[in-house]
């Protein structure tokens, strides 16, 4: 009885606050849901999210619909569904996913968005052969300045000030006619100027969180900036950040770019694939822009309205050089995390979405030689024993802990 009880108290609750959100969106019912997508038919699902499977769903008038099932087990994965409802149900822009409705009967979380034709940008570049796309030069920028403009909207434009936390390649969905749209907006945040420092979890996922985020809870705006800094690496190069082995001395594709950037042969990053058909003064200037977006210092890091203006007016970028060396306030930075942590286990990033459930072990380098050690891998991979203590979620992409204050 105690149990039936609770999960009756939980849907109360979480009906109550659906309620109190006084939303703008549509409710449908369960039968609605089963009946467009078969019944949620495993041959109808396009994806996997974080937090659950994706379904296509095929409407009366032969529009399509993606319809995204969380969990109803987790408070995680309430907390996501009630998140996501409340942000993106007061977020309108040609570069964000539109949400059409929810259903909450049953044990049911459903998300019901917009289809995206050619699903993920994460897909599009690196997924299995015969469902990536052949990505041209144009539309690689196409799409590159069409989340920079989805960004922008969220920190400066949109009534509600938002930090996403979770841009990545697998977050951008692409439509018919390969236009950008920002998706996944379970782990957003309201930007808080005035409170800055995060006292609960530590949300996102490994290679695209911002340092000073994974390792101080310090998150504002400047922390998207640097996801998508990574993501137009990926764009550039056709390579995933988090799966690109390059070399053993490198964990992620931006520590090569630095590398690169560093013998001035940065161009080489662009990939093979499009051979000569780019311009290499616009490859140039989004790579350059790149490791801006990317710098450790968030202050220097410009703003994504800047960002879209950059990209639209093809202003020339110098991008800060970064010495692949270590320094003594690195190692007291790395001392000092090493000695709040709890646990002895290496952390350890899984990569996301659909094109790969590899891991990737953050662990120290056995070579002596530390000219060649990564900047991301100084920065996260030498936190060895950095307690990461809530773990992943369903499909391994995005991780969360609790954050713990430095002094």
């Amino acid at each position: 009885m105690g149990i039936i009880w609770f999960c009756f108290r939980r849907k109360a609750i979480r009906n109550d606050e659906l309620k109190a959100m006084e939303l703008r969106t549509n409710c449908f019912s369960l039968k609605q849901i089963k009946a467009v997508t078969r019944n949620l038919d495993p041959a109808n699902k396009i994806g996997e999210g974080g937090f659950g499977p994706v379904y296509k769903g095929v409407l009366p008038d032969g529009s399509m619909i993606a319809v995204k099932q969380l969990s109803s087990k987790s408070k995680q994965g309430n907390r996501e569904f009630l998140n996501e409802i409340g942000m993106i149900s007061a977020l309108q822009h040609p570069n964000l996913v539109r949400l059409f409705g929810c259903c909450t009967e049953g044990n049911q979380l459903l998300l019901i968005y917009e289809y995206m034709e050619n699903n993920s940008l994460a897909r599009a570049l690196y997924g299995p052969e015969g469902l990536k796309l052949e990505l041209d030069w144009q539309t690689r920028r196409k799409i590159c300045i069409g989340i920079a403009r989805g960004l922008a909207y969220l920190h400066e434009e949109s009534r509600l000030k938002v930090v996403h936390r979770d841009i990545k390649t697998t977050n951008v969905l692409l439509d018919k006619d390969l236009n950008a749209k920002i998706s996944d907006f379970g782990l957003a945040k309201l930007d808080e100027e005035e409170n800055t420092h995060i006292s609960t979890r530590i949300a996102g996922t490994m290679g695209y969180i911002a340092p000073e985020y994974a390792l101080r809870g310090y998150l504002t705006d400047k922390a998207d900036v640097y996801s998508f800094g990574v993501v137009t690496l990926e764009i550039v190069s056709g390579k995933s950040n988090a799966n690109c082995r390059i070399k053993e001395d490198f964990m992620y594709l931006l520590d090569w770019a630095n590398v690169l950037q560093e013998k001035g042969a940065l161009l080489d990053l662009v990939d093979p694939a499009l051979g000569v058909n780019f311009s290499t003064e616009e490859a140039q200037q989004m790579l350059d822009l790149a490791l801006l977006c990317t710098n450790l210092t968030p202050a220097l890091r410009p703003s994504m309205s800047t960002v879209v203006a950059m990209l639209e007016d093809h202003t020339p970028i110098q991008a800060p050089t970064i010495k692949i060396t270590r320094t003594e306030s690195m190692e007291q930075r790395f001392r000092s995390l090493e000695t709040i942590s709890q646990d002895g286990h290496s952390q350890a990033a899984t990569t996301e979405g659909p094109c790969s459930d590899s891991t990737l072990p953050m662990q120290r380098s056995n070579r002596g030689d530390d000219r060649f050690y990564s900047t991301t891998t100084r920065l996260l991979g030498d936190c060895k024993d950095f307690p990461w203590d809530s773990g992943y979620s369903e499909d391994g992409s995005s991780l969360e802990r609790r954050s713990q204050k430095l002094s």
